[in-house]
């Protein structure tokens, strides 16, 4: 295998569009919650980096080894290195064994909670949502803690000894109500090609109108709790106004896709939700009240 296609493979086991959106979720929680103190260390900044994406790197590179056999049936996966045959269980468990070792060890040099909650994450992301996707919709809500995990991570690591606030606990409930609307419609995208597979992840297990309707509530959830920052007051007004109009927008792209049950507006929701976030968590971090 030549240096070229390890790399490529390896971008893949590790879904590296994925990992980076979980390592940038984290280091703006890290500087939220540096700017809460006035102060921020770049040198832990880097650590948490490195080590954020070795765990989150580890923990999709499990979720690939459970599943290979499943994604030779689907055309989204089929490519993937173990699948293909380009790469051997053995030596994708090698590299994420190794990368979710080295990343926690790095993670623990920050703090304790940093590292235990890295920990959690890859345990339950690969061993509880992992299986649960061909059993019951029910997956979408188990995956949603695993996903919500890099704020707080981010957030705890930017203290040598982080103390209780609310202030990570509303970042977490952003990303986890976020992911119930970005995760459904990318199901919903996908259905043809996870039923090959037998994932169940529409709320109902079909494109009708009830899962559908599931977006949509999910959507108008989002927006009083992305506004809860600007309540609390350590979010500012700039930041209010952006969640509240990012929000219609997506409720309004969702309530479309209610009337229309259309495919190509599902994908337009997904779209939206893929930008949603990493702008909300952007303008929440430079209208940060300290």
């Amino acid at each position: 295998m030549s240096e070229e296609s390890f790399i490529s493979d390896f971008k893949k086991l590790i879904k590296l569009r994925l990992t980076l959106l979980v390592v940038f979720s984290a280091s703006v929680s890290f500087l939220i919650g540096s700017k809460e103190q006035e102060s921020i260390n770049w040198i832990n900044w880097a650590i948490l980096t490195l080590g954020g994406f070795l765990v989150a790197g580890a923990a999709n590179g499990f979720n690939e080894i459970i599943e290979k056999d499943l994604d030779k049936l689907m055309s989204r996966t089929s490519d993937r290195p173990i699948p293909s045959g380009r790469m051997t269980t053995g030596q994708a468990l090698v590299l994420s064994l190794f990368m979710a070792i080295a990343g926690t060890l790095i993670l623990l040099r920050l703090n304790m909670i940093t590292g235990v909650l890295s920990v959690f994450s890859i345990l339950l992301y690969a061993m509880v949502y992992t299986p649960s996707k061909r059993k019951s919709p029910i997956a979408v809500f188990i995956g949603a803690f695993p996903g919500a995990l890099p704020p707080l991570i981010g957030y705890f690591a930017a203290f040598d000894k982080p103390g209780i606030s609310w202030i990570p606990i509303i970042l977490f409930l952003i990303q986890f109500v976020w992911q119930f609307p970005h995760f459904w419609s990318i199901a919903w995208v996908l259905d043809d090609d996870y039923k090959k597979a037998g994932f169940r992840l529409l709320p109902t297990k079909k494109r009708d109108r009830v899962s559908a309707g599931f977006i949509v509530v999910s959507a108008l959830i989002l927006i009083p709790v992305s506004l809860i920052p600007t309540f609390m007051g350590f979010g500012g007004y700039v930041i209010g106004g952006v969640s509240l109009l990012a929000g219609l927008y997506f409720l309004y792209l969702s309530i479309q896709l209610f009337k229309t049950l259309d495919i190509a507006m599902a994908r337009k929701v997904m779209f939206c939700s893929f930008f949603y976030l990493p702008v909300v968590q952007l303008i929440m971090l430079f209208d940060f009240i300290a």
